[in-house]
């Protein structure tokens, strides 16, 4: 068997590079029977898959790529065994860092957008890898808590492409060490994915007399039977159509549930207190959801990891994490879930981005705007290197390529896509964007300026600069400074103050400016555009000490000359 592997990978290597477009095909619609056997950490996977030449060529070579730990057992199309050659093929869109690739000899090419069925089937183990983060250079401690991905014995989660492959795809190899090109090709991925139909027939199989409960993030899923005692089998049927955004993902585990009409806490022994305070936040935060975004459309899942250090995962209805005690990390949790399930988006930006706005605007209801904007800064840090890593490797004229229309990274559709969310309702007010928000139809959702008008038409604003600046094209960051404040004593008592506010960056703003002075502050709003000052006349009735541009809930490249001092000799 051996010397057929060998065999089977020389044969791989004289496939023409020419030959086989990875991405020629699109998967349009998965049907799979999948058996989990946690007591061996064994998977095994029968089924059919249907694909779509999307390319402009026909096609006489398929890839099929799974996880190294997984081996191909059969290929077939038309009932008929296909040819086919498997080799390692090294990629970090799987935790282990390598993929097991079938190479596909048709009988026939495939022309452009036709299709075709196979039908297929693989098994293997799913280990804890760190492989693809400890080469280069994660501590191997710090990287299981990242990639905790396995199946187990007692404990089973495993997160899909991007952390490991447990069902096929087929793509270019992308690697954790060449900048942004991993999550580059995962979102070239989704999108070409998105329409696709996934229908799964779990099938769990447990040794112990523990019964063991699966978890899914699919849109329905139903039981299909249970069969009790040592040795119990639990089958479920799951659907996600479409697929979407959505990274399949499961859990298997001896998990309790605390059911409520809009939340499963899936937890662990001894986890019941901390699972109630899921439960409760849920609770508590619902009625902010509703005023936001309106009533959840489906129930969210929480489902606790082993790991008490597991870095938190989330896609489609769940959230994969460790249960916390700390009311306001299972409040922040709650609010981030809750706003996914009643606001439904295709565009990245405005589903995440929206998820992380409600959590700071919710800490804004609960403790104040300062700690809102301290929930925020916790984001500015890694916002700002990721825009100077990108200013570092395009010039600016691929301005659009990393826009929040279609970028790939996390750190701009999630964080970038929050602050932007917290301007527009500074800008607009509070009322008229939940207004804006609540005609908001995804399916109508076609061109990127969609959002652009729902909320022009509500706040009678011309917003096509800041949607510019912020939206379609990344123009880096503004950077603020007070470049002067003349205060000039009235007759009746006290100061009109008079600010000149220079943008040294290349995205415009409306940002806060506030005047200090004895007796307290006043804070008004400034728009700035990029490579432009703004005047502003602020009336105090107090001695003026100082102006401060910006609060913090603008991103900023350079916070350190945001203060201005008033001479005591110029009053």
């Amino acid at each position: 068997m051996k010397l057929l592997h060998v065999l089977c990978v020389l044969c791989g290597l004289l496939v023409p590079a020419s030959a086989l477009d990875r991405e020629a095909f699109t998967f349009t619609k998965y049907n799979l029977d999948v058996r989990i056997e946690p007591g061996q950490q064994r998977l095994a996977v029968r089924g059919q898959i249907t694909l779509r030449n999307d390319s402009t060529a026909p096609q006489k070579n398929v890839s099929l790529q799974i996880s190294s730990t997984l081996d191909w057992r059969s290929i077939k199309l038309g009932g008929k065994a296909v040819q086919f050659i498997f080799q390692p093929y090294t990629s970090d869109i799987d935790h282990a860092g390598v993929l097991s690739e079938a190479i596909i000899t048709l009988p026939q090419e495939i022309p452009s957008k036709g299709k075709l069925e196979l039908e297929i089937g693989y098994e293997g183990v799913i280990p804890l890898d760190t492989t693809r983060l400890t080469r280069i250079g994660v501590p191997e401690e710090l990287a299981k808590h990242s990639d905790w991905d396995q199946i187990g014995t007692s404990f089973t989660a495993i997160r899909g492409i991007g952390y490991v492959a447990w069902y096929p795809v087929a793509m270019q190899s992308a690697n954790l060490s060449e900048g942004n090109s991993l999550f580059d090709m995962l979102a070239r991925w989704k999108a070409r994915e998105a329409g696709s139909n996934v229908q799964i027939h779990f099938e769990v199989v447990s040794v112990t007399d523990s019964p063991l409960e699966l978890v899914v993030n699919a849109d329905s899923c139903k039981p299909a039977s249970t069969e009790a005692g040592r040795g119990q089998i639990t089958s479920v049927e799951c659907s996600f159509e479409p697929l979407g955004t959505t990274v399949p993902a499961f859990a298997v585990a001896p998990y309790s549930v605390l059911n409520q009409s809009t939340l499963d806490v899936h937890y662990l022994s001894e986890s019941k207190p901390a699972a109630e305070n899921y439960e409760l936040a849920t609770e508590l935060a619902l009625p902010f959801i509703k005023e936001w975004f309106g009533a959840p459309r489906r129930k969210v899942k929480i489902v606790e990891l082993a790991d008490p250090k597991g870095s938190p995962f989330e896609s489609g209805n769940m959230l994969m994490t460790p249960l916390n005690s700390d009311s306001r990390i299972a409040g922040l949790a709650a609010v981030h879930q809750l706003a996914h399930s009643a606001f439904l988006s295709p565009r990245p930006w405005i589903y995440e981005g929206l998820a992380h706005f409600a959590q700071a605007a919710y800490l804004e209801q609960q403790s104040g705007r300062q700690a809102a904007v301290d929930f925020m800064a916790q984001h500015r840090t890694a916002l700002v290197d990721a825009e100077e890593s990108l200013a570092a490797e395009r010039p600016s004229s691929a301005a659009a390529g990393e826009s929040l229309i279609n970028t790939s990274r996390e750190e701009f559709y999630r964080s970038k896509a929050m602050y932007v969310w917290w301007m527009l309702r500074d800008m607009i007010g509070e009322e008229t964007l939940k207004k804006a928000l609540a005609l908001y139809r995804p399916e109508q959702d076609k061109e990127p300026s969609y959002m652009q008008r729902l909320i022009e038409a509500q706040s009678k604003r011309d917003l096509e600069w800041f949607f510019d600046d912020w939206v379609y094209r990344d123009r880096g960051l503004p950077d603020f400074r007070v470049e002067s404040a003349y205060p000039r004593a009235l007759v009746g008592g006290g100061y009109v103050v008079t600010v000149t506010v220079e943008n040294l960056g290349d995205a415009g703003a409306q940002v806060p400016v506030t005047l200090r002075m004895e007796g307290g502050e006043i804070t008004r709003l400034l728009e700035v555009h990029a490579k432009s000052k703004s005047v502003l006349r602020i009336g105090a009735p107090g001695t003026p000490q100082e102006v401060v541009v910006n609060d913090g809930s603008v991103p900023e490249r350079d916070v350190t000359n945001n203060i201005f001092k008033i001479n005591p000799s110029t009053k």
